[in-house]
């Protein structure tokens, strides 16, 4: 009786173990896969110089409208 217990107890840890690390890989993963949106990489880009006001709110607009 006691080794038919240990053998579900055994089997119980292995299954929590898999479905804790599916669970830790897909929140790692998704938190890895977030893209910035078009209107955050404008700003970034708008930020580091690489286009004027006038062309910033131009695209701005497009985006928005």
């Amino acid at each position: 009786m006691f080794g038919g217990l240990m053998m579900l107890v055994f089997w119980g840890i292995v299954v929590a173990l898999i479905v804790m690390a599916v669970r830790w890989f897909s929140v790692s993963g998704q938190a890895g896969n977030q893209s910035p949106d078009a209107l955050e990489i404008l700003k970034s880009r708008f930020a580091k110089g690489e286009m004027d006001e006038e062309e910033f709110r131009r695209k701005k607009a497009a985006l928005e409208g």
